[in-house]
């Protein structure tokens, strides 16, 4: 009966045993449970990043989700995915696997998408799951763009008209009215008969809203066109736009216009000198300048050429030139003259003088020739007008002088007192004779 007695109470203490141990257990897996939820729970979407800023339609680009987790323990995070019928995810293979993120880390889910939708804004929906049974699902919505206004090239800067051999500054514009940046932007020129500097121009990041201006050095040949080819990157796309310049060639109505007038010629024994003015009757300065003589004229000492130096609009200077000439005709005058990108002109003037020992103011000027020394008329009554001063007659007004001066000087000394008293003595003959 003892020996039955013991054992029912080893039996007993075996059960009591065996539900503390499986109510120990039972509350150890509870705590573990409730551990990991809580650190599931500290796993969030920390930020995005969409690339490009704004999507073309049917554009190819990534967006990046930054999922961390704050927890102090590591958590495998699952089944990622980004939800919007109007973008297609090109990689979603790329995420089969589970992604253990460790305490306080960042993983970055890079997602390939394509834009399908029209213009807009788009919010899709970013979710993924822990491992962790009973934890809640982590989701976010984003925000993606779609816009198709593309970027505007146009010329800003161009002379009315282009000449040839004459250099000329064109600006390209490019504006950029999307709301994202633009990157890699190059302006290429392409062209057949001129030559252009820079060959091409790098202008970088072109900001949203935002416009550049880029600046290039033309010269004409021939009369032709200009293709400027604008790339750049929206992204990891390229694009590109271009605008195409006609280089039309004519005068330039903004270059410097030079002007001979108040001719004056004389001799002294063989040697002949010319005076006169030249004046800058253009818009713009003209710089470094020449005035000489050519053939049948040959300039000789001591002023063969004569240098004015700049002339600005408006402004003038005096030259003399001496020569030494055969013969009677024409002197042909030539002045020549620099632009501010040191393209030289040439301006010819005509002086008619009669023969060898021309009498002083008695010459008139004409332009004939063109840039470069390229021949060419001139308009009439546009360019070398003589002075209207020479035109005066001047011998008629020196007589009357003269005379008035001597008439002066007779009356001051008393010469004219006889004559003006014998006028004043007939009144008193009259004045007698009524008495009478």
């Amino acid at each position: 009966m003892k020996k039955l007695s013991a054992l029912f109470s080893i039996i007993f203490l075996l059960l009591l045993a065996a539900t503390t141990s499986a109510a120990t257990l039972t509350d150890t897996s509870d705590s573990t449970t409730n551990t990991a939820q809580e650190a599931a729970a500290l796993v969030y979407i920390s930020g995005y990043d969409v690339s490009p800023d704004v999507f073309y339609p049917g554009e190819t680009g990534t967006v990046t989700i930054h999922v961390t987790n704050a927890a102090d323990t590591s958590v495998l995070v699952t089944q990622p995915n980004l939800i919007e019928p109007n973008f297609k995810v090109v990689n979603q293979g790329a995420f089969a696997t589970a992604t253990s993120i460790g305490p306080g880390q960042t993983h970055d889910y890079h997602f390939v998408v394509t834009a399908g939708g029209t213009d807009g804004t788009y919010f899709p929906l970013f979710t993924t799951s822990t491992t962790v049974y009973g934890a809640n699902a982590i989701h976010s919505q984003i925000t993606i763009k779609i816009d198709s206004t593309d970027i505007r090239a146009s010329i800003a800067l161009k002379p009315d008209t282009f000449s040839l051999s004459t250099k000329d500054r064109v600006n390209v514009s490019v504006v950029n009215p999307r709301s994202g940046d633009i990157t890699n932007v190059l302006i290429v020129p392409e062209v057949d008969g001129a030559t252009i500097s820079p060959d091409e121009s790098f202008v970088g990041t072109l900001k949203a809203g935002t416009s550049v201006q880029v600046p290039f050095a033309i010269t004409p040949k021939k009369e032709t066109s200009v293709t400027f080819h604008v790339t750049f990157n929206n992204g990891d796309n390229k694009h590109s736009t271009q605008v195409v310049l006609p280089l039309n060639i004519g005068t330039n109505k903004e270059e410097a216009e030079i002007i001979v007038n108040n001719i004056e010629s004389s001799s002294s024994g063989t040697t002949l000198t010319l005076k006169g003015d030249v004046t800058n009757n253009g818009l713009t300065d003209a710089r470094s300048v020449l005035v000489t003589v050519e053939s049948p004229a040959t300039p000789i000492n001591p002023n063969p050429v004569y240098a004015i130096g700049n002339l600005e609009p408006d402004d003038f200077s005096s030259f003399e030139v001496t020569y030494a000439m055969t013969g009677t005709g024409n002197v042909p005058v030539v002045v020549e003259y620099k632009d501010e990108d040191g393209n030289v002109f040439t301006e010819k003037f005509s002086i008619s003088t009669s023969g060898n020992t021309a009498v002083s103011g008695s010459g008139s000027a004409q332009s004939s020739a063109m840039p470069n020394g390229e021949s060419g008329g001139s308009p009439p009554g546009m360019k070398g007008l003589g002075s209207g001063i020479n035109q005066l007659p001047v011998t008629q007004i020196a007589i009357i002088l003269v005379v008035i001066i001597a008439l002066l000087v007779a009356w001051r000394k008393g010469l004219l007192k006889p004559l003006t008293d014998k006028f004043r003595k007939k009144p008193e003959k009259d004045d007698d004779l009524e008495e009478q």
